[in-house]
């Protein structure tokens, strides 16, 4: 782990920023302030948080800007309360109320069988508003300009939808359900909520999100925009290379021949593979091809 301060970060090498982002705050804005914090242009973000969401957010700097695509598609897991008894426009706490059904008849059991219905594969039709785009123009501002917007399902796995805590509020009106959910990329956890309260007929919501990891990245890993600007501290390339795919420490000859772009003999698995000089630097990131090992990524070029 690299530190430097806020003033002091000329020549800020290359890593990941593990960040709490905080409610409230867009990726976007967690970007601008993380630029301003680390001294450079060269920052990138690898799959957003909705602002009221709080938790995991991983950052890229400088070269390790180019790993964020292989940690997008990663999964993911969140806790989460979702409301049953009340539906909003955004299906979350952030968009109006647009119906509201008395939710003291649900059960438990209920509860419990309905979220077993949306465990495993599923088909999951996403939020609405949400930034995918439709006809190239993303979906929210679609429905923000008044357009009813149907989106296709999308298949997404939900590989674990546990739950915590039930808690009767208002009178027992309303139902809040304390939830940990790990999914793979592109799950929409407030859809989950929506398709919930959907399926026991009171309508659903999402209150509170928090992301607590992504990838091998977790939330004890993670620094505050406080903390960063009192101590920038990020994972070293090296160390995110290697905590995210598999390890091949090279040979003096396969590192130089891996600096020209050239194949080497294949890696022992098919999956992408970090490959390490023998001082321990990250070189590439190989996949085999063709009974060889094929430099997807050359980090130390000749």
């Amino acid at each position: 782990m690299k530190t430097g301060h806020e003033n002091n970060t000329d020549g800020i090498g290359s890593g990941l920023v593990i960040i709490d982002k905080p409610q409230g705050w867009t990726s976007h804005d967690v970007v601008g302030r993380t630029r301003r914090l680390a001294g450079t242009r060269k920052v990138g973000h690898a799959g957003t948080l909705d602002p009221m969401a709080t938790g995991v957010l991983v950052l890229g700097i400088n070269k390790a800007t180019r790993l964020l695509t292989y940690i997008v598609g990663a999964s993911k897991t969140y806790t989460a309360t979702i409301r049953l008894g009340e539906s909003t426009i955004t299906d979350d706490a952030e968009g109006e109320v647009i119906e509201r059904r008395i939710a003291a008849a649900v059960t438990e059991e209920q509860i419990h069988a309905g979220i077993a219905a949306l465990t495993g594969e599923i088909e999951q039709v996403p939020s609405s508003v949400s930034a995918i785009k439709v006809n190239g123009e993303r979906s929210y501002a679609r429905v923000r300009a008044g357009e009813e917007v149907k989106l296709k399902a999308r298949p997404v796995t939900i590989k674990r939808f546990e739950v915590h805590d039930i808690r009767r509020e208002r009178g027992g009106k309303v139902l809040d359900i304390d939830v940990t959910v790990d999914c793979t990329s592109g799950t929409y956890i407030r859809a989950l909520a929506r398709d919930l309260g959907a399926a026991l007929n009171v309508g659903g919501h999402l209150t509170a999100l928090r992301r607590t990891q992504v990838g091998p990245y977790t939330l004890e890993q993670a620094h505050t925009l406080e903390e960063l600007a009192k101590e920038f501290s990020y994972l070293e390339l090296d160390d995110a290379a290697a905590a995210l795919f598999p390890r091949r420490d090279l040979t003096e000859a396969e590192r130089v021949e891996l600096s020209y772009g050239r194949r080497i003999a294949e890696c022992d698995t098919d999956e992408i593979t970090a490959a390490f000089a023998p001082d321990g630097s990250l070189v590439a990131l190989l996949k085999n091809k063709a009974g060889q090992a094929k430099p997807e990524l050359v980090f130390a070029t000749a």
